[in-house]
């Protein structure tokens, strides 16, 4: 189970949001009141998670939207490559490869044997942070 449902009303800036079947990071919530023959509006300007696309949806203030799930594990660096870095979880002890992240703090302290901060949301996976 990658995504559950939940009402667009209760959604807040800084939670998260499937919007055209790609995780976002929500940056803006709009709330219109109900109008004399309708329901709550909610309008939600959202930042793409893996491809920082700006995307928005409006819905109905009751309407059920997706909302990833979002599991964080612990990592260690095994290898760096200029277009992969190498994993292993710290847990499972599985080794899988991603691709390295965007962000040049985070970048430039990946070395071999550096334990990061994964985040997986509906099946793939991104360095958040060096620990």
């Amino acid at each position: 189970m990658s995504t559950r449902p939940v009402e667009a009303g209760s959604l807040k800036v800084g939670s998260f949001v499937v919007i055209d079947g790609e995780p976002c990071k929500i940056v803006e919530v709009e709330k219109s009141k109900p109008g004399k023959h309708g329901s709550a509006k909610v309008r939600i300007v959202a930042i793409g998670f893996f491809d920082n696309v700006k995307r928005s949806i409006v819905a109905p203030a009751d309407a059920r939207v997706e909302v990833p799930v979002i599991n964080k594990s612990t990592a260690q660096v095994l290898a760096v490559t200029p277009d992969m870095v190498q994993l292993m979880d710290l847990s499972t002890y599985e080794v899988y490869e991603v691709p390295p992240p965007q962000e040049e703090e985070i970048k430039s302290k990946l070395v071999p044997g550096v334990e990061v901060e994964v985040w997986e949301i509906m099946g793939r996976r991104k360095i958040m942070r060096v620990k």
